[in-house]
């Protein structure tokens, strides 16, 4: 098993990086927005896992141990294969699948692109009991505000992975409102 990789990035595509180690490329596939971010000629290091199929070996790359657990423990869900679970811990963060998890919110999972609803359901109850941590009851009605602030920034044209990085930058004290949470998420586009 390749558990990491260290090298430098000699070339990039929307959802993966050829890392050179030794004089040997090796192609893993990550996040977009990590591909978008890493130069060529830059030194990274990824932990990684290896998927082995009959016709190839596939190298996927994460910028934490934690998402690359995450990403192993959806691959458990039937019908989520390594582009979903990939997809799935690229789009929502930790801390969203967490209170999705903990606070019975399959719709979560479901706006992510290519799940659909059955599957974010099985993902649910895969997950259950699997991901540590409590929900208070004002982490709940946040949970719920998020909901309807994405909602609202999805029907405005803005995509899953923007809405969810806007929800992500507002500062921890933010008010539990859905006014006050849409304009400083879209205060995040303006910048």
């Amino acid at each position: 098993m390749i558990a990491s990789i260290r090298g430098e990035v000699i070339a990039r595509a929307e959802d993966s990086l050829v890392i050179e180690v030794s004089g040997v490329g090796f192609l893993v596939h990550a996040a977009p927005a990590f591909c978008r971010a890493a130069q060529v000629g830059e030194t990274i290091f990824l932990y990684t896992y290896l998927v082995v199929r009959e016709d190839a070996l596939i190298l996927y790359g994460f910028e934490t141990e934690e998402l690359r657990n995450f990403f192993i423990l959806l691959l458990g869900v039937n019908g989520v294969g390594p582009r979903i679970s990939l997809s799935i811990v690229s789009t929502l963060s930790i801390d969203v699948i967490r209170k999705a998890v903990l606070s019975e919110q399959a719709d979560a999972f479901a706006r992510v692109p290519g799940v659909g609803k059955k599957t974010a359901q099985k993902i649910l109850l895969h997950l259950q009991g699997k991901v540590g941590g409590e929900l208070g009851g004002l982490a709940a009605q946040t949970i719920d505000v998020d909901t309807e602030v994405l909602d609202a920034l999805t029907g405005l044209g803005y995509s899953v992975v923007e809405g969810q990085a806007a929800l992500q930058s507002l500062p921890r004290d933010t008010p539990a409102d859905v006014e006050t949470r849409i304009r400083l998420a879209l205060q995040y586009f303006s910048k």
